[in-house]
């Protein structure tokens, strides 16, 4: 099989090395001939790099180069099997390509869309033969990314999206199959991580350093959702949170945060402005994480009640059906939230309420690094803050299972490998308990009042 891929950037010469490197005898066009020069350099420099690294051995990166070549004329991409277009992120760009390509290509070609956020359908809708047209959307960078989403258009044909799949697991990426929905699957489910997150800065549960703390070593993240952000750029994640708020036509659970565009509006952008959330002009942007604290052996183990902690001189409870406040008005003791439960967490947030005393405080941090557990405070509500973005992160998934966007396995594999989630968002409900999971949301909506924490129903049946 011959793939070509039409876009000599960072993604099309990406997809090229992998194409290469899956034994595919590889064209690369771009109508620049010096975008097309330094396309081919990119691949060749990749390869050789990985090769020094051990990430393929020499003899596989030289035959690799040498199955890629140039294709200065878009015509020269006539005789490939599939064609993958990597054009700027522009409906009419890639419509254009793509009518192109089928009238150049053979009836038989499979062409297919590497776009991240614009409907198959529609990019294949003015074209004859839509149901040889899918996306095959791969995360950059392409050689190090694992997943490819198989997208399926509404008249793409099965053995279409079957052939895509077979060429992306001989490319050694992991497919999986998505409806041509908004976000895909990925993108989509991994909405709530950086929307939620910053609700809870927007409401003063939390500084950006402590969420971004709190999601790493509680969650097991391996960057906090105001970092991720920065790395990404803070334009380009509200231009994506500004374009799924209006294709869904105004989703409560996708609205945008009026924080990012106060950030952008001050052309802080993250890093590639030297400054977002975090600074990076001097030196690393934040401190190493420390190591969690020594357990002591005379605190003793959590409890049987996983609602409930005591010692002497502190009570504790589990705020995730409501907040401290709704739960025990007038009383001096702290709440707590530890996920998957406090046995197994690593982080335990506390909360406090008006009553609770400085003296009950200082006990209840006392206690749980006695425990070994890392100790975040932040300000009182159902979840706290991982739980609250953990519980969004699952209903969307629930949504997007339900709506048919793609499988629970799939979407788990997706979040692990796209977004390296420490567990998908089904291993997450399973780890937590759909139940508290559901706990979470209907009190964050009982006390926010806001559409956005509604339930999916299939994780309301879930819980039973």
């Amino acid at each position: 099989m011959r793939v070509g891929v039409a876009g000599a950037g960072t993604m099309g010469a990406g997809i090229a090395q992998v194409a290469a490197l899956g034994g595919f005898d590889t064209r690369l066009h771009d109508p620049d001939a010096a975008a097309l020069d330094t396309g081919m350099e990119r691949v060749a420099d990749a390869l050789r790099r990985g090769a020094e690294k051990q990430m393929w051995s020499e003899a596989d990166a030289e035959a690799a180069t040498g199955r890629v070549a140039a294709a200065p004329a878009l015509e020269d991409l006539a005789e490939c099997d599939l064609v993958i277009e990597a054009a700027p992120e522009d409906l009419e760009v890639k419509r254009e390509l793509m009518g192109r390509l089928a009238e150049i290509c053979g009836d038989d070609a499979i062409l297919a869309t590497n776009t991240s956020s614009l409907s198959v359908t529609a990019i294949a809708a003015p074209l004859p033969r839509p149901e040889r047209v899918c996306g095959l959307h791969f995360f950059n960078p392409p050689a190090l990314m694992k997943l490819v989403e198989v997208v399926a258009g509404d008249e793409t044909g099965e053995e279409v999206l079957a052939a895509a799949a077979d060429v992306a697991k001989a490319m050694g990426r992991e497919p999986i199959r998505a409806a041509d929905g908004i976000g895909f699957v990925a993108n989509r489910c991994a909405r709530p991580y950086t929307l939620e997150s910053l609700r809870l800065l927007g409401d003063e549960i939390a500084g950006h350093e402590a969420i971004d703390r709190i999601m790493r070593l509680g969650g097991g993240f391996r960057m906090g959702p105001f970092e991720l952000m920065d790395l990404v750029g803070i334009d380009v994640n509200f231009g994506v949170a500004r374009s799924f708020w209006e294709q869904s036509f105004h989703e409560p659970r996708w609205q945008p945060h009026p924080l990012q565009e106060r950030m952008v509006a001050a052309g802080r952008l993250g890093r590639k402005t030297g400054r977002g959330w975090y600074s990076y002009a001097d030196g690393p942007h934040r401190a190493d994480d420390p190591e969690a604290p020594r357990a002591r052996g005379e605190v003793g183990a959590p409890g049987d009640d996983p609602d409930v902690v005591e010692a002497p001189g502190m009570r504790a409870l589990r705020v995730e059906t409501a907040s401290l406040a709704g739960l025990a008005s007038g009383e001096d003791v702290v709440g707590f939230v530890a996920l998957p439960d406090l046995a197994e967490a690593t982080l335990v947030e506390l909360t406090r309420a008006d009553a609770t005393s400085d003296a009950t405080a200082a006990v209840a941090e006392r206690h749980f690094e006695g425990l070994g557990k890392h100790v975040e405070w932040v300000g009182d509500a159902p979840g706290l803050a991982l739980g609250r973005v953990v519980s969004q992160i699952v209903n969307e998934a629930h949504f997007a299972a339900g709506q048919g966007v793609g499988t629970p396995e799939d979407i788990d594999t997706a979040m692990r490998l796209g977004f390296n989630y420490p567990r998908g968002p089904f291993e997450w409900a399973r780890a937590i308990g759909p139940g508290r999971v559901v706990a979470i949301l209907d009190g964050l909506h009982r006390e926010l009042g806001e559409e956005r924490y509604r339930v999916a129903p299939s994780l309301r049946r879930r819980a039973g």
